[in-house]
């Protein structure tokens, strides 16, 4: 079985993210205001990192927390902390308080495009065709550029057709040194790596030469990037980036489980477990960008199932905060349609409702597994039994096995499980135990985790 070739930093074997929206987490103004005063709300994340730890996390992945105009992906200012969150001491402060913990800190690089707000634009604008800054972009002048006069605005590329974000022309070599500059301060002052945001919408020609700068000065920093659909191998290869984003799997996860339909799943994790022959992609069941798991399944007895699946596969597996106590939320696609998704959180874990302990205690016994099983990292995964409903397989990696059974029917599922010899995690009776005739019983809507 092939292992997997990647540059990724040792450190990164035992890594669990929880991952924070900040903006959203600590309840800031929906938009940047000139003038506004510094307010030190990144502090407000200090009392929820015992939280982390307790969940079984190792690392904090924030999202976007430099100075943007409304939700952080059309950023101002990569060098300067958002004034809606605080200031470079709130910064050192939270690296400070993830270092007592034992935290790793990823970070979210926002570097395909900018707002319309970032000076290197706004002196576009100012300056025209002549402006210093005019190469960092993908600009069209009217008549073109002899012919530019003073408010004569270019058009340029945009991200995805939102104008509001000015693309960077990743061709520039002073978009080289700017993003590789930025990367670098910040694993100065104490990151661990980076989530590279749309990732995929960037030659990985830019993200090679940004990537060797990076190492070269930081060797063990985590550099992944989001990457939603295309070839992840490739992508990677190509980059030098040590992941990307699962988003195969995500979808095959609920999917399969709310059409009763585990052949998608199967699917999925055949190709999984071909990207693993090349590197450890980033997983997960919940993002800031997607529909909350508990909203997204039509049964919420199977949240379990979806957990089962992300903490028993080969990954990097990262727990959107919130999704630990079964929050939900819908994302709509409207202007504020990720608000739902993006909630304030109260000041202390202690304040949240009591009726998400079942599923926040789920996946403490799911991700404790996981790190009494380190290899699971780079498992594979193999298929002993499919049906639409029910679903059997084993994650191997050198001696390290486990057998998973899911099922989704209505009734009780008696199905093979070659080999198991006990329960670890869930509900089944276990018949025949170690034998290759070994068989495991489940309620309706079952599941376990089987020592193999």
């Amino acid at each position: 079985m092939e292992s997997p070739s990647t540059r990724e930093p040792g450190w990164v074997h035992d890594a669990l993210w929880w991952h924070v929206y900040p903006l959203g987490f600590v309840g800031a103004e929906p938009a940047s205001a000139p003038g506004q005063p510094v307010r030190h709300r990144l502090r407000q994340l200090l009392p929820w990192l015992d939280h982390a730890v307790e969940l079984g996390a190792s690392g904090l992945a924030l999202g976007p927390v430099f100075a943007s105009e409304t939700h952080g992906y059309d950023t101002t200012d990569h060098l300067r902390i958002d004034p809606r969150l605080g200031d470079d001491a709130d910064f050192d402060a939270l690296v400070a308080a993830c270092r007592a913990r034992g935290l790793r800190l990823l970070l979210d690089g926002v570097f395909n495009h900018v707002g319309r707000g970032h000076p290197a634009f706004q002196r576009v604008l100012a300056e025209g065709p002549a402006a210093a800054t005019a190469g960092w972009f993908r600009l069209r002048w009217p008549g073109g550029t002899e012919a530019w006069r003073p408010g004569t605005e270019p058009a340029y590329d945009d991200f995805e057709g939102h104008s509001a974000l000015v693309a960077l022309d990743h061709r520039s070599p002073d978009v080289v040194d700017h993003v590789s500059g930025v990367m670098v301060h910040w694993l100065d002052r104490g990151a661990d790596g980076w989530r590279l945001d749309a990732a995929y919408a960037v030659p990985t020609a830019f993200w090679a030469q940004v990537a060797g700068r990076v190492r070269a000065r930081h060797p063990g920093a985590y550099l992944m990037g989001e990457v939603i659909h295309g070839d992840q191998r490739r992508f990677v290869a190509e980059s030098g980036l040590d992941a990307v984003t699962q988003y195969e799997l995500w979808k095959a996860i609920w999917s399969s489980l709310n059409d009763r339909n585990f052949f998608e799943l199967d699917a999925a994790l055949t190709r999984h477990d071909d990207v693993l022959g090349r590197f450890v992609p980033y997983t997960f069941v919940g993002n800031h960008d997607v529909t909350r798991i508990a909203s997204r399944l039509g049964d919420e007895r199977h949240l379990a199932h979806a957990l089962v699946v992300l903490l028993t596969t080969g990954g990097t597996p990262s727990v959107y905060a919130g999704d630990e106590h079964a929050f939900r939320g819908v994302k709509e696609d409207r202007a504020g349609g990720d608000d739902a998704v993006r909630p304030a959180f109260p000041a202390a874990p202690g304040e949240l409702s009591p009726l998400g302990l079942p599923v926040y205690h789920l996946h403490q016994q799911l991700i404790g597994l996981r790190r009494r099983h380190r290899w699971l990292h780079t498992a594979r995964t193999t298929t002993l039994h499919l049906a639409n409903e029910q679903v059997v397989y084993e994650a191997r990696e050198g001696a390290g096995r486990l057998v998973l059974a899911l099922s989704v029917s209505d009734g009780p599922s008696e199905l093979p499980a070659p080999g198991a010899v006990g329960v670890l995690a869930g509900r089944a009776d276990v018949l025949a135990p170690g034998s290759p005739g070994a068989r495991a019983r489940l309620p309706g809507h079952g599941w376990a985790v089987l020592a193999g």
